[in-house]
């Protein structure tokens, strides 16, 4: 089975080639951004067109949708750009998996939450609420995934960090090392997950076909719940950085032009009884994606 990986260069997508070497399936990785060293075939996923034409000449079957316009702050202001990524792309990818029966495997987000006040793991029937233009677009995208009729599984995740590209991990490294003191938000809570656990996921459910009769949505995770601040007290700690001061505060001290959902755990029932898989917990998955990154 020949498996396009759309947005490779990016967190999840890198996770995905790991993952992905000892299948026996055909994967092919592309992205609009060519890295030297990294074999990816240039797709703009915006262009039907072009996204027909390398299904056809790939004899693609499978799409894993990793692209997406992930700047939550300049999606505000770029909203026919975020609109163009996030949903119009994923409507292309589907309708060019339905006219060859194929699947498409599409990461959304935990921002499809957040404007109804709740303190109880969102569901995947849950009507979504998103608060800003990642949200809502990310959400558009969905409903033209579901609207073109192909086979779908949607994955909707929060907070992912890796070893790869920019994250909040990476930064709050950065930051912890070169300040004396660090501010961050407690007051929003979620559950971060590590790419890789997620990649590993998808990677487990095209190997073993377990997607055929299964469209839908699911959430998917790493266990457990935290606020931002006591992520940052966790990867101090794991890390024994001991030489800054990490301190709570309000969301409201850092003005953005989005309002950033205070709550959106996802509840992972549907994904754990479907495909019979364990999450792994949240801290075990942070140390070792510190490992990864030679930190531990």
């Amino acid at each position: 089975m020949n498996i396009l990986v759309t947005g490779a260069n990016g967190q999840l997508g890198n996770e995905m080639r790991i993952v992905s070497r000892q299948s026996q399936d055909k994967y092919i990785f592309s992205d609009v951004n060519v890295i030297q060293g990294q074999e990816t075939v240039f797709l703009d996923i915006t262009d039907i067109d072009a996204v027909r034409q390398m299904v056809r000449k790939m004899n693609v079957k499978v799409i894993v949708n990793c692209a997406a316009f992930t700047n939550v702050d300049a999606a505000e202001t770029n909203v026919e750009l975020a609109e163009k990524l996030n949903a119009q792309a994923p409507d292309n990818l589907a309708t060019a998996m339905k006219e060859v029966d194929g699947l498409l495997v599409h990461v959304s987000t935990d921002y499809v939450f957040g404007a109804e006040p709740y303190n109880t793991p969102c569901r995947e029937d849950q009507q979504g609420t998103p608060t800003g233009v990642y949200g809502e677009t990310k959400l558009h995208g969905e409903q033209r995934i579901i609207a073109a009729g192909c086979e779908y599984l949607i994955f909707r995740t929060a907070w992912l960090y890796s070893e790869f590209g920019k994250n909040f991990v990476k930064t709050m490294l950065s930051l912890m090392r070169s300040r004396e003191s660090l501010n961050v938000v407690f007051d929003q809570c979620g559950t971060p997950t590590y790419a890789l656990d997620l990649a590993l996921a998808i990677y487990e459910i095209l190997e073993k076909r377990q997607f055929e009769g299964r469209s839908g949505i699911y959430h998917y995770s790493n266990e457990g719940v935290t606020s931002w601040f006591d992520f940052t007290k966790t990867i101090a700690d794991l890390v024994g950085e001991t030489r800054c001061r990490i301190a709570p505060c309000h969301s409201d001290e850092f003005p953005s032009p989005v309002k950033r959902p205070a709550y959106s755990v996802l509840d992972k029932t549907k994904f754990k009884r479907t495909f019979g898989m364990n999450v792994p917990y949240w801290v075990d998955s942070l140390r070792t994606c510190l490992k990864n990154m030679g930190e531990l």
